[in-house]
């Protein structure tokens, strides 16, 4: 292990270890939470990749439910921003940025002033991974109450001392909603609807509608989304089986397919479009996606935080799984189709597996 490896990793675990003797919280059982005087509520979770951050929004819901009064704001990284903007649970969204040159003395200004206000309960969520800037801003949130799960202790730390609601971890194969819905069900609160969401607005809704009038699409019509790309190599279905299914869907219930792909995936929109021309929708901007997602008959997708997104606005699809376990990570929902690829790779998923879990409107 190199001299620098072994010298951070000391330093870290020495001074966990001295911030867990001077800030470690006392620990409060949750009976003993009066939650009438929770009136302002923040949960943090700015460490995620999207699709982990969509997961988690039903405890929004779930808190909205149970504190129909509080105001409720949420921390995230500046990359998640946009699916959480406008969402009708909370009241404010604040903002993270993952690099110093997005910042300037008013944003810094107004993060503070956005993290000191005086929150109750502040919640950090995280199933999979921990964060230690996330533990250091819910403890700079004030909050009188700090929750987060027992799990991933910091190494050289007896437990995660910055919370003093810590919710018992159970490390299973649920579901990723159930787990996330199991850090707030610690205090009682929960929700029956574990299905993500993002908040799409009439003006956006609208927006899109004209873009795809430019497109030559009716919205009358069934439209179907295709995006067959994904960060992860492993995740990506074969490009060839996306045109197959295009083509059948096309030729057979004369079908729109609308493609879709990301700012590194040139390669892939000219390889589809090399054996079957259609319109595509390329926009950088999030909640475009997500608005243009919201106005399909149907989508197919990859396993990436890009199909969560579709799902989140409600559009029912099909979804590839290879390596990934589709029975935690897939979006919740029946109409939602998840599809486990044998032996942990998408090859093994046909044409026709997808093709019979298609359903659109006649």
């Amino acid at each position: 292990m190199p001299l620098w490896t072994r010298i951070e990793q000391n330093f870290k675990r020495n001074g966990l270890k001295l911030l867990e003797y001077f800030l470690g919280q006392e620990k409060i059982n949750p009976e003993n939470v009066d939650h009438t005087k929770i009136n302002r509520i923040l949960i943090v979770r700015q460490h995620d990749q999207l699709g982990d951050f969509l997961l988690s929004t039903p405890v929004l819901k779930a808190l909205r439910g149970h504190f129909p009064s509080a105001f409720i704001a949420v921390l995230v990284r500046s990359y998640t921003e946009p699916v959480v903007r406008n969402n009708r649970f909370i009241n404010d969204v604040i903002t993270l940025y993952e690099v110093g040159y997005n910042w300037n003395f008013s944003k810094i200004r107004n993060f503070w002033r956005q993290l000191r206000t005086g929150y109750d309960l502040t919640i950090v969520i995280n199933t999979v991974s921990h964060s230690l800037s996330s533990d250091l801003l819910s403890w700079l949130s004030g909050a009188k109450y700090i929750l987060g799960p027992s799990h991933r202790i910091f190494p050289g730390t007896n437990r995660n001392f910055f919370y003093n609601l810590i919710i018992p971890f159970e490390d299973d194969e649920r579901h990723q909603s159930e787990k996330n819905m199991d850090i707030v069900r610690y205090l009682g609160i929960n929700s029956p609807d574990l299905k993500q969401h993002i908040t799409i607005l009439e003006e956006e809704k609208k927006w899109v509608k004209e873009q795809f009038a430019t497109l030559g699409l009716d919205p009358n019509q069934n439209i179907v989304g295709i995006h067959p790309g994904a960060g992860k190599l492993k995740n990506r279905w074969a490009i060839e089986n996306f045109v197959e299914v295009a083509k059948k869907l096309t030729e057979e219930f004369n079908a729109q397919i609308l493609l879709f792909h990301g700012p590194n995936e040139i390669d892939l929109r000219d390889q589809f479009l090399k054996d079957l021309n259609v319109p595509v929708f390329f926009n950088n901007d999030l909640r475009k996606i997500a608005s243009a997602f919201k106005c399909l008959t149907f989508f197919v997708g990859n396993d990436t935080g890009t199909t969560h997104v579709a799902a989140a606005v409600g559009t029912p699809l099909v979804v590839i799984f290879g390596p990934t376990p589709a029975n935690e990570w897939k979006p919740w929902g029946e109409e939602f189709v998840a599809l486990q690829g044998k032996e942990n790779s998408c090859d093994t998923i046909t044409v026709n597996d997808v093709l019979k879990h298609i359903k659109l409107n006649y």
